[in-house]
């Protein structure tokens, strides 16, 4: 019986390879709009970073994301990711709290 191949992506800012599911991807489109893409489905260009809020003050800091993206990112876009972030960590909180 085969195993199923796990996708692997590299965070833009640490380059540390995860599965998909456990990394954020942020979506230029082309129009140019940026947009935070929690199914990881959207058309566009993508970069990937660490669902942690120290990668993603690093991110701001380097504009790492605005290089690979090919475009200015706004501080609401930065404000977007976060929230989604904050809101992954509630979440991953609470079930480990669960299944204690």
């Amino acid at each position: 019986m085969k195993n199923k191949r796990i996708p692997l992506r590299t965070c833009v800012v640490t380059k540390e390879q995860f599965p998909k599911q456990e990394l954020l991807r942020i979506v230029r489109d082309k129009e140019g709009n940026v947009t935070v893409d929690e199914t990881g489905r959207a058309n566009g260009r993508g970069a990937y970073i660490k669902k942690d809020l120290e990668v993603l003050d690093k991110a701001k800091k380097s504009k790492i994301l605005e290089q690979k993206l090919e475009c200015t990112i706004d501080d609401s876009i930065y404000e977007e990711i976060k929230n989604v972030i904050e809101r992954w960590l509630y979440e991953f909180k609470r079930l480990c709290k669960w299944y204690r």
